[in-house]
């Protein structure tokens, strides 16, 4: 794959990811009664923010939410069409409780393998190839940083603190990437195996019920 297709084929993983992550945002919104601003705000956060993070802490501004605006509007359409689906098929969204937590779960999932290895090559195209930790750690922040400012604004514990070896997903993701690409796979398979990683995890976190140990 030549450099312009792996250019295509990394943006469109990031509009995939965006829009699983803008869902999974706005569904906890609508769970949790937001009005239609809160879910687009929560959806635009939960997409977002985590990449806006690391763009802060690799010096990058304005942070490519403020840039990239089709990121931005992707988000708000997904965000927009879960609102409208729940107000209109209101009863039987209450009634699915179950089974949306279950897609939730999913579009999480895929939004979040994509985020962490996106996330670990924009580390290493800034320069910070050579700095594994770096790499990864701009992954996870990248996966996991915007689910957390949501549930910050909603005054729950980050999810990621608690439940599902979540963060744990991401930063097994990034790190394969890292380590492949520096091994010279080329970036597609390289993406494509780092997000299979943390998918996998976890997907099969939350079948089997793996949770890190807790002190009580």
């Amino acid at each position: 794959m030549g450099e312009g297709m792996d250019s295509i084929f990394f943006l469109f993983c990031e509009w995939i990811g965006t829009a699983a992550f803008a869902v999974s945002g706005a569904m906890v919104a609508v769970d949790k009664r937001t009005d239609i601003f809160g879910v687009l705000f929560l959806a635009i956060i939960t997409a977002l923010g985590g990449g806006t993070l690391r763009d802060m802490i690799i010096g990058h501004f304005p942070p490519r939410m403020f840039t990239n605006y089709h990121y931005l509007l992707m988000a708000a359409v997904c965000a927009v069409t879960v609102f409208v689906l729940a107000r209109i098929y209101k009863d039987r969204y209450v009634r699915s409780e179950k089974l949306i937590e279950q897609i939730n779960n999913i579009f999480d999932a895929i939004g979040l393998g994509i985020f962490a290895v996106s996330g670990a090559r924009i580390g290493m195209e800034a320069g910070f190839a050579d700095n594994g930790f770096l790499v990864t750690f701009l992954g996870m922040t990248t996966a996991v940083g915007g689910g957390m400012i949501r549930d910050v604004l909603l005054q729950e514990m980050p999810f990621v603190l608690k439940k599902r070896v979540y963060a744990v997903a991401a930063i097994a993701g990034a790190l394969s990437y890292w380590v492949l690409e520096t091994l010279g796979m080329a970036p597609a398979l390289a993406y494509g195996i780092g997000w299979a990683v943390t998918v996998s995890l976890r997907l099969m976190a939350t079948v089997f019920r793996w949770n890190l140990p807790k002190a009580l």
